[in-house]
């Protein structure tokens, strides 16, 4: 079950795992609540909760389009998290490139 988030940190909102697979979902185009209860398999109230929770944070957005509510994602929101991931890109490279030497190395 969905709860609310406890701050207005984007962080927090996508430490919950459904909320990140709708935010997955909705990486690949704007969808309705009922398209997304499909792709999570939650009940419509608890996909109601989490893009809540999301909009809250900024990280969704959302318009009228007759009766339905359609979902997008608000990706000016995300930089926060992309450049906080982005300072661990520089160890991940690190690894890998020595990773490549080691490889190259033992080849005949």
């Amino acid at each position: 079950m969905a709860r609310a988030a406890t701050t207005s940190d984007p962080f927090n909102a996508v430490g919950d795992p459904q909320r990140r697979q709708i935010m997955v979902s909705l990486a690949r185009g704007e969808a309705s609540v009922s398209t997304l209860v499909g792709v999570v398999g939650l009940p419509q109230p608890a996909v109601s909760r989490h893009l809540a929770v999301l909009r809250q944070v900024d990280l969704v957005r959302c318009r009228a389009s007759g009766r339905q509510r359609l979902y997008r994602l608000n990706e000016p929101a995300l930089e926060p998290i992309h450049q906080w991931l982005g300072t661990f890109a520089a160890l991940w490279n690190d690894r890998l490139d020595r990773v490549d030497t080691i490889l190259q190395e033992e080849e005949p």
